[in-house]
């Protein structure tokens, strides 16, 4: 089982960058970087890859609207070469109120877009000419579009890999499976191990009996906090996710149209999920954090003593986890990530 952690930066994200030197020689082997509505995450993927020399960079994620394939492309290959061969690119379609609101571009398609620009990205890198018609992107515009100039080229510069892994985060029935099918990973975010089969087994199973043989098996990467320790204090740390399960089951998104607030209700927590929402849209956010369930909090992340964190792991490896994503809180993150390596290895 490999190990990553998500780069967390609450000012300057060169200061967290800066941390994951010393995670690498801890054994850490990736490390993913977010961008939402913040700092685009290539240009801190190229920073990182200046500053590290093994581990993994992956973007987690990059969303399938912003950019059009070919710049994903560009971009896919721009890091992988700085990196050395150490790029992972994480797509996925966000959410409405992100590429509504902040790109200004209509939420429409994202399965069929995330399938297509997984093809076109796939065949640039191989150094093909870029020829695709598809249901939402045609390469090159046709003559009867723009000038009638366009016609198919390949990328200009010699790509450091032909093939670059390709994760996409995805919660819902007909994205998982797509993501089983087509893509090398996956990225689920508020992961419950013991409820994933639930979940989401039908809809893996589904993806993977289409699975080309040309691609390995399905990589997933998911987990959570980390803190080791003995007692309610450090029980207490669980706390400290709150306010992120509430921000996501209640207002990340609207009523009717939260993704996170429906994997609550498929987790079992329906009538947490709807008070969660309620409170929250209403201002309301510390009642919110409040109602999160303790429960889906323990199972969700790994805090506690020593063996207690080690059968976290395993819940997590027998739940089909190939990367275990934490997020250590403790005095000595290095020192975490350390005792954590040594137990997955």
């Amino acid at each position: 089982m490999k190990l990553s952690t998500p780069l967390m930066y609450s000012g300057n994200p060169r200061d967290a960058a800066d941390q994951v030197v010393g995670l690498e020689k801890a054994g850490l082997d990736t490390v993913w970087v977010a961008e939402a509505y913040g700092f685009d995450s290539p240009t801190l993927m190229g920073y990182l890859a200046a500053k590290t020399e093994t581990i993994e960079i992956g973007a987690g994620i990059l969303n399938v609207f912003s950019r059009t394939p070919s710049a994903l492309l560009q971009t896919a290959a721009g890091l992988d070469n700085v990196s050395g061969g150490r790029a992972v690119i994480g797509l996925g379609a966000s959410g409405p109120q992100v590429i509504e609101g902040f790109h200004g571009l209509p939420y429409d398609k994202p399965l069929g877009r995330t399938r297509e620009v997984i093809q076109i990205l796939r065949q640039g890198l191989r150094r093909e000419r870029l020829e695709h018609q598809g249901k939402i992107f045609t390469l090159p515009l046709p003559a009867d579009q723009g000038l009638g100039l366009g016609k198919p080229l390949k990328i200009l510069t010699k790509v450091e890999r032909n093939a670059i892994p390709i994760w996409v985060a995805a919660l819902g029935d007909n994205n998982v499976a797509m993501t089983a099918e087509v893509a090398d990973g996956w990225l689920p975010f508020l992961f419950l191990p013991e409820k994933a089969g639930d979940v989401w087994g039908d809809a893996l199973a589904k993806g993977t009996a289409k699975r080309s043989a040309d691609l390995a098996p399905l990589e997933i990467s998911a987990g959570g906090m980390v803190a080791i320790g003995e007692g309610e204090d450090t029980k207490k740390l669980l706390d400290l996710m709150r306010p992120l399960y509430a921000l996501y089951v209640g207002g990340m998104g609207a009523r009717g149209k939260n993704f996170y607030n429906e994997l609550a209700c498929h987790y079992g927590y329906e009538k947490e999920a709807k008070q969660i929402q309620d409170l929250y849209l209403d201002g309301n956010k510390r009642d919110a954090e409040a109602l999160v369930p303790t429960e889906w909090l323990e199972a969700g992340n790994l805090v506690g003593p020593a063996s207690y964190v080690q059968e976290r792991i395993a819940a997590f490896q027998e739940a089909g986890v190939t990367n275990l994503q934490i997020s250590p809180v403790s005095d000595d993150p290095v020192a975490t990530v350390a005792q954590i390596k040594e137990w997955v290895s």
